[in-house]
């Protein structure tokens, strides 16, 4: 193993142009926390602690996610769905990240989740979690590029004379794989370039974001034909028909409300990537962490603020909830002016795109993670760091193939969003329970830390989880049984064939297994001999014979042993050593 002396990044873990930072003592402790994890600093450790925050803002992508998905919500149960189902999953959605924060100050490193799931649970635990985070990663890549695809195309084709009614059903699936590969290719490219290009653009895409949506919900605010504050909390059936198709015709509006859920569930997701990226971060034990759970508050509240404004200014409910999958655009056209709605689109799809490209980072860094504790297959090959861009490039265009693969198996973007929120959620509920029910003296030291109230808020986690999957699966994404449900199957049966046996968990994991094997085993014997009494004297009996063996060995050992060392001083006098005595006589020859 390579010390962090001798890691690459030891000799300028700054950015260029730096010089002497005054991070470095941040850094060299880092580095030292990382080795007692059992790693090397390979990767540049180049992210300020904002760039940590940016780029799990930019997941999140309230521009992104929320632009694109808002149909799922107003399709529903209308405003209502906005003004009192966002801010109820956002409350469940800190709960989560704060659990997420105090793991990722005890343990900071690349991949995070299955390191803390196999440090608190063990390793089927750890590398159960490692899959449904990496499908999670991979899936949302898919969902945020066809939704920028879908996005652009609605947006941009009137403008441009297009007409995307008249294209054939097989056309339009071929138009859009095209497409998508093309995005993803274009993010997977600029990530391997390096993460000083990335940090910049994601830095960038942070603060777009934030304005974009501030400048977007007061012109929307401005230019509204009216403002109804009750809508946010009203209640109406927009399904069927209603609701241009996107849920099936429903009479139960507490069902319809659930379904809502999955816009604000999808769209703050993916604040894990801070985790992932914290070998790269300085003083990553307290700007991971802050950067997790600030993620998370910021974009809930401004998230809130922005799609608050898109349903007071809409002209009608009736007529934007009829428009189906692009009801978002329709409202803002239908508002603003002409060339400011052309100029709201351009931004969004900016942002758009670089909520994508920050995701093929955190997917990256997760890949990159796992296959350096042998968890994948080809693991040799894609845990190898370019030594010019110190990126893991073969990990990169990994996440970047597979993501664009399982958009040609499911192109609707509704089932798409519904299976990664679900695979991203129980990724990270998995090892805040474990940590609940396991934790101890594995989660103290942290220094940032919940106290009494991680417990409580693990078990909040746990319960949404469960809600999420259950909503996730109805009608018309009952795929998303079949890909959650065949993958769970098929993890359970990959670890007991030969998993279990082939992958050996994070290189600290042998001292925890060790010592709780011992501990285990002890427990174990004592419960015994208190049960049979019999046992214990008959343990006794055999202890003490074999203690006796053992002395008997060692007194003729000791025997043997002098007599070789009396014949050696013998010969060192010049001496010859006296010839040994026949046994049937007693006296012995002279010299």
């Amino acid at each position: 193993m390579t010390t962090p002396q001798n890691s690459p990044d030891h000799a300028n873990p700054e950015a260029p142009g730096e010089g002497p930072s005054a991070h470095a003592g941040s850094t060299h402790n880092d580095m030292a926390r990382l080795h007692a994890l059992g790693y090397a600093q390979e990767l540049a450790r180049r992210l300020s602690g904002f760039s940590n925050y940016a780029i799990s803002l930019s997941i999140i992508g309230i521009l992104a996610g929320g632009a694109t998905s808002f149909p799922l919500a107003l399709s529903s149960v209308g405003g209502a769905a906005i003004g009192v189902g966002w801010p109820l999953i956002v409350c469940f959605s800190l709960a989560v990240a704060s659990t997420m924060g105090q793991l990722a100050s005890r343990y900071p490193t690349a991949g995070g989740l299955y390191h803390w799931a196999t440090i608190l649970g063990g390793r089927g635990w750890g590398w159960a979690t490692a899959w449904f985070n990496l499908a999670g990663l991979i899936t949302v890549l898919a969902a945020i590029n066809v939704g920028t695809y879908r996005f652009a195309l609605a947006g941009l084709a009137p403008s441009l004379g297009i007409d995307p009614s008249t294209w054939s059903p097989e056309f339009d699936l071929k138009l859009q794989i095209l497409f998508v590969l093309l995005i993803t290719g274009s993010q997977a490219a600029i990530n391997h370039a390096g993460v000083w290009l990335t940090a910049r653009l994601t830095d960038f895409n942070g603060w777009w974001t934030l304005i974009v949506s501030a400048a977007l919900a007061a012109l929307l605010l401005m230019f509204a034909p009216g403002l109804n504050p009750s809508r946010l909390v009203e209640f109406q059936n927009f399904s069927g028909a209603a609701g241009g198709d996107i849920w099936p015709n429903c009479s139960n509006l507490a069902y319809l409300f659930a379904l809502g859920l999955l816009l604000p569930a999808y769209t703050i997701s993916g604040f894990d990537a801070s985790a992932h990226v914290a070998e790269e971060t300085q003083d990553a034990t307290r700007r991971v962490p802050e950067a997790i759970v600030r993620a998370v508050m910021v974009s809930g509240v401004a998230g809130w603020a922005l799609l608050s404004a898109v349903v007071l200014a809409a002209p009608s409910l009736e007529q934007a909830a009829a428009q189906g999958s692009g009801s978002f655009l329709w409202i803002v056209w239908s508002v603003l002016p002409a060339p400011l709605a052309l100029a709201a689109t351009d931004a969004v799809i900016v942002a758009q795109y670089l909520c994508g490209l920050a995701t093929v980072t955190s997917a990256s860094r997760m890949t990159f993670a796992f296959a350096r504790d042998g968890g994948l297959p080809f693991s040799h090959s894609l845990k190898q760091v370019s030594h010019r861009t110190r990126t893991p490039g073969l990990a990169i265009w990994g996440v970047a193939g597979a993501s664009v693969l399982f958009t040609v198996y499911t192109p609707v973007y509704s089932t798409i969003t519904a299976v990664c929120t679900i695979f991203l959620y129980i990724s990270y509920v998995l090892p805040a329970a474990l940590g609940a029910v396991h934790g101890g003296q594995a989660l103290a030291g942290a220094d940032w830390n919940l106290g009494r109230w991680y417990r409580p808020l693990a078990a909040l986690s746990v319960v949404g989880c469960l809600a999420l999957i259950a909503i996730g699966m109805q009608p018309p994404n009952q795929r998303a049984l079949h890909v959650v449900g065949g993958m769970a199957l098929v993890l359970v049966i990959a670890w007991y064939t030969f998993e279990r046996r082939r992958f050996p968990g994070p290189p600290n994991y042998a001292f925890q297994r060790v010592t709780r094997e011992r501990r285990t085993s002890r427990f174990s014997a004592f419960t015994q001999r208190a049960k049979n009494p019999r046992l214990a004297t008959d343990k006794a009996k055999a202890k003490a014979k074999h203690k006796n063996l053992v002395k008997d060995r060692a007194d003729s050992l000791r025997r043997v042993w002098a007599a070789g060392a009396s014949r050696f001083l013998r010969k060192g006098k010049g001496k010859p050593a006296p010839a040994k005595a026949p046994r049937n006589k007693k006296s012995r020859p002279s010299p």
